[in-house]
């Protein structure tokens, strides 16, 4: 059985209004209809809008088609996802009330038709109950699962944090409905991780249960901290005094100011490593300092003869000295 793409077929986008559809289809009924059309394949063509528009216009049908997903293809090899349960309903009627099997069951409509809007294995005329008499199946489905992109602050997995997100989706009546979900972020929680919201994602049909929301998770950036992995990189301004003869200064983490040592002669991009300081967690990440060295500006007369008096004790020092034996 082949996938359909009804909205292809119809020409229009997913999120097409109902006044689309109903645009679409008068075109296309028009275009294609037998008694009129040149086209060669217009009795096909023109079945195929019939069975695409039966679905679309009806909120409720194209819900449930839309629970399918938008990664299917045209004439891709389908079958029914799981939970696409179908259960008795009352003789011959069906979950919108009235309509019987009968009334559809020289109608032409596709294989895939049948199996997604009529009863059991999608036989055409109906299925027997198990007292024999027709019945339609009552369609209840799972709800699909949905992501959604949330950025946070780095110090919010140091910290856990509550939060709210405000959601705006269509319902199955077609009608666009709003919503706020309060939710908590763990303490612990990285980059390219999600958070799980059960019964958060799309409505069920039937006896069918809601699907999870899922909140992928990404870090915001921020103007000192950078997460990579479970570990944290901080980049330390100290002058050339400091990283030269050593000394013992203050730094911000996360978690609270620390006091480090930095050992004498280091250089620029030198790593100072506090252990389990980086994310939390059943195994911690580390936290790192690079060290960045900051030149002072010579905008006066004394720093610049600091700077003349520094030129003249280091006379044999040539910053460039590896750089001697390239281009030529």
């Amino acid at each position: 059985m082949e996938y359909q793409d009804y909205y292809k077929i119809m020409g229009i986008e997913r999120s097409a209004t109902p006044e689309d559809i109903k645009r679409a289809h008068r075109k296309l009924a028009r275009k294609y209809h037998p008694d009129v059309s040149k086209e060669k394949d217009a009795e096909a063509r023109f079945k195929e809008v019939a069975e695409a528009y039966e679905v679309l216009k009806d909120p409720e049908k194209r819900a449930k088609y839309d629970q399918l997903g938008a990664n299917w293809q045209a004439g891709q090899e389908f079958q029914p996802p799981p939970g696409w349960d179908q259960q008795r309903a009352q003789r011959g009627q069906s979950a919108r009330g009235g309509q019987h099997f009968e009334d559809f069951a020289s109608s032409g409509e596709s294989d895939f038709f049948d199996s997604l809007f009529r009863g059991v294995g999608g036989a055409r005329g109906g299925g027997k109950s198990s007292h024999g008499q027709q019945g339609q199946g009552e369609f209840s489905m799972h709800g699909q699962d949905q992501h959604a992109k949330i950025q946070i602050n780095i110090e919010d997995s140091y910290q856990g944090a509550a939060r709210s997100l405000h959601l705006r989706a269509q319902g199955v009546d077609g009608a666009m409905q709003d919503r706020t979900i309060e939710f908590s972020i763990p303490k612990g929680i990285r980059a390219g991780q999600h958070i799980r919201l059960a019964a958060q994602g799309g409505s069920g049909f039937g006896q069918g249960s809601p699907g999870d929301l899922y909140l992928d998770v990404e870090f915001l950036p921020h103007p000192h901290y950078r997460a990579e992995g479970i570990d944290v990189y901080m980049d330390l301004p100290v002058s050339p005094w400091e990283a030269a003869l050593g000394a013992e200064i203050q730094a911000p983490t996360p978690t609270g100011r620390v006091e480090i040592k930095i050992p004498s002669g280091s250089g620029a991009g030198r790593k100072l490593r506090l252990k389990e300081r980086g994310l939390p967690g059943k195994t911690p990440g580390n936290f790192y300092f690079v060290l960045k060295l900051v030149l002072p500006a010579a905008d006066s007369d004394e720093a610049k003869k600091s700077y003349a008096d520094m030129a003249g004790a280091f006379k044999s020092f040539d910053p460039r000295a590896a750089l001697q034996d390239i281009g030529g």
